[in-house]
C-alpha cells in the first residue's frame, strides 16, 4: 500500500511518541495502539520489524524505572514458554500471506480490547491456585502475540494479577520480561527478513521522541483520569482493529 513520505514519517513520529508516552505512565494499553496504526499504511510484517528496535530502546526506560524490583522466579518461569511462542509466531509470519497477517493483527487487537473491557469483572471473584504450568502457558501466549503484533501484555497481566503480585513487582517483572522477550525476537525477525535496515536508519532522527514521550507521559499520568483515558484508548483500538479487518 503505497503512501507518501510525509504520511509515513508523520505516522512514524506519532508512534514513536506514543511508545515513549506509554512507557512514561500510561501502560500497555496505549503502546498496543502503535502496531495497528502503522499497519493502516504499511504491510503488517514490515510494521512489526520496524517497531521492534523502537520498543527495545523504550524498554530501557521501563527497566531502569523498576531496577531490581522484579521477581526472577517468575521471569524464569515465563521465558521458556515465550521462546516457544515466538517460534510458532515466526513460523506463522513466514507462511501466512500479508493480508492474513493483517487480519490476524486486527483480531488480536480486538481480543486485547475485549480483555481490557472485562478484566475488572474477570478478577473480581476469582479463586486461583498458582501452578507452574500456568506461567509457561502465559509465556507461550505472550510470545506468540508479541511475535505477531507486539501485543503480549494480556496473558502476562492476567497471570501476574491472579498470583496477587504486588504492584511494584508486577510493573518491574513485566518491564524486564518484555525487555528480554523483545531481544529474543531479534534473531527470529532477522531469520524471517522482517528488518528493513535502510528504513530503520531513516528513522534515527525520530529517536528523541521516545524520551520526550516518556517525559510527557510522566507529566500527564497524574492529571488525567486513568479510567477515562483507558476507555478512550480501547475505543480507538476497536476502531483501528475493525479498519484492519474490513479494509
Amino acid at each position: 500500500m503505497p503512501v507518501s513520505l510525509t504520511t509515513f514519517y508523520g505516522m512514524a513520529a506519532f508512534v514513536a511518541l506514543l511508545i515513549g508516552f506509554a512507557k512514561g505512565g500510561f501502560g500497555g494499553t496505549l503502546g498496543v495502539l502503535a502496531t495497528p496504526l502503522l499497519a493502516l499504511i504499511m504491510p503488517a510484517n514490515e510494521v512489526i520489524g520496524l517497531l521492534l528496535p523502537l520498543l527495545i530502546l523504550a524498554d530501557v526506560f521501563a527497566v531502569v524505572s523498576y531496577w531490581q524490583e522484579w521477581d526472577w522466579k517468575l521471569i524464569l518461569l515465563l521465558i521458556p514458554g515465550a521462546v516457544a511462542g515466538v517460534t510458532v509466531g515466526t513460523l506463522f509470519i513466514l507462511n501466512a500471506p500479508t493480508e492474513v497477517l493483517k487480519l490476524a493483527l486486527g483480531v488480536i487487537i480486538l481480543v486485547f480490547a475485549g480483555y481490557k473491557i472485562f478484566e475488572t469483572r474477570l478478577f473480581r471473584s476469582t479463586a486461583y491456585q498458582a501452578r507452574d504450568w500456568h506461567g509457561m502457558l502465559a509465556g507461550v501466549l505472550a510470545g506468540l502475540f508479541s511475535a505477531l503484533a507486539h501485543t503480549g501484555g494480556p496473558p502476562i497481566g492476567i497471570y501476574l494479577i491472579l498470583r496477587r503480585v504486588p504492584i511494584r513487582v508486577f510493573n518491574a517483572t513485566t518491564a524486564l520480561f518484555f525487555a528480554l522477550l523483545n531481544w529474543i525476537k531479534v534473531p527470529y525477525y532477522l531469520y524471517a527478513g522482517l528488518f528493513d535496515f535502510q528504513r530503520l536508519w531513516s528513522l534515527v532522527g525520530l529517536l528523541p521522541l521516545l524520551p520526550l514521550g516518556v517525559w510527557l507521559g510522566k507529566q500527564l499520568a497524574d492529571r488525567i483520569s486513568p479510567e477515562v483515558f483507558e476507555r478512550s484508548i480501547v475505543i480507538l483500538l476497536i476502531v483501528t482493529a475493525l479498519l484492519l479487518i474490513l479494509a
